[in-house]
């Protein structure tokens, strides 16, 4: 493992025991005896449900990559389904260290260069937030929102993100039209004082900029509009039918309210170690019960629940289907790791 990413790890390390401190001092009076009774009286076939709809959402991450790829190569949205699981069970094993995987996989599978399918996961976080959007904005029309106390703040964190997606469309469509133009431009940059890095940015520009070529006729971009937002729509269901697993107040929560734990959820998984998560569930459990007013107990065990089925339910599958590819996910990490730093 790289000295960068030993040191981001650290730092990650440091944030979440400072919040997890913090979050103990504040549950002074936790009763785990509740804790587990709550947890006891949780109906498996909500669970059973949220675990499907986590799946779906898998299955059409696949679909979605697969229709990126249709300028530069035919795929099946079978050979892009091995990608998905063992990528996304590599960043729940390794942490942000197994973000990358995915596009290496792909990459070497489809005899894409990294770099372009670096550009297409770019272009997928593009389309994830934006989707993500839509649903948050779809969200404030139920009044179940305005009597959360925060609903004012919610809103500017949603106009916030709004112009953030709008701003990476823009950067993507102006990189993707006038990607010579830009390259040249970070050459001349640097050419003055650092002609490598110039000579470096200018190639990386290019490459990226054939990467972000993903979308080549508006029946495409339709579809992926549809898919995406669909895909979000499948994982707020899948909050949705785990917190009504539980009876009593959790059931009170409307899909709006998925919404808002869903975007605390994605939030809290920036900070995050390797399998055992942490910003992930302390940002949803906060919500629970800091945000949404559910007794502590019934919040740590829902949180904890959510994060295992919306994040490492993939993990069997993916490690299966690496097994079945021949892959080991560790020797995968190292690959990538080094396919990363010749790009850099």
């Amino acid at each position: 493992m790289s000295t960068k990413r030993i040191l981001g790890f650290s730092v990650v390390f440091i944030l979440l025991c400072l919040l997890i401190y913090l979050q103990v001092r504040t549950w002074k009076n936790f009763d785990w005896q509740v804790f587990w009774s709550r947890t006891d009286q949780v109906d498996p076939l909500g669970l059973i449900a949220g675990f499907a709809f986590t799946y779906l959402a898998y299955v059409l991450r696949a679909v979605r990559w697969r229709i990126f790829l249709k300028p530069v190569c035919k795929t099946t949205t079978a050979r892009m389904m091995a990608p998905q699981f063992i990528g996304f069970s590599a960043l729940a094993l390794l942490g942000r260290a197994g973000e990358m995987i995915r596009p290496y996989i792909i990459a070497k599978k489809e005899r894409l260069t990294f770099t372009s399918q670096i550009a297409v996961w770019g272009v997928e976080r593009i389309f994830d937030m934006g989707a993500f959007a839509v649903l948050l904005a779809l969200s404030f029309l139920s009044p179940d929102l305005r009597a959360l106390p925060f609903y004012h703040g919610l809103r500017e964190a949603a106009f916030v993100l709004m112009a953030l997606v709008a701003a990476l469309v823009v950067g993507a469509v102006i990189v993707r039209r006038s990607g010579e133009r830009v390259a040249q431009f970070f050459h001349n940059l640097f050419a003055g004082f650092a002609p490598k890095i110039a000579h470096h940015a200018e190639e990386k520009v290019r490459s990226f900029s054939e990467g972000l070529k993903t979308i080549h006729d508006v029946s495409s971009a339709v579809q992926l509009v549809a898919i995406s937002i669909f895909m979000w729509l499948l994982i707020a269901f899948s909050y949705y039918t785990i917190t009504h697993a539980y009876p009593g107040e959790l059931r009170s929560l409307t899909l709006a309210h998925q919404v808002v734990l869903m975007g605390s959820s994605m939030v809290g998984s920036m900070l995050q170690l390797p399998a055992v998560g942490g910003g992930s569930q302390l940002a949803a459990i906060s919500m629970l019960h800091s945000g949404f007013g559910i007794e502590q107990e019934l919040a740590v065990s829902c949180g904890m629940l959510i994060w295992a089925i919306s994040f490492m339910s993939v993990i069997p599958t993916g490690l299966a289907l690496a097994r079945r590819e021949h892959l080991s996910i560790r020797a995968v990490a190292e690959a990538e790791e080094k396919a990363a730093a010749l790009a850099e």
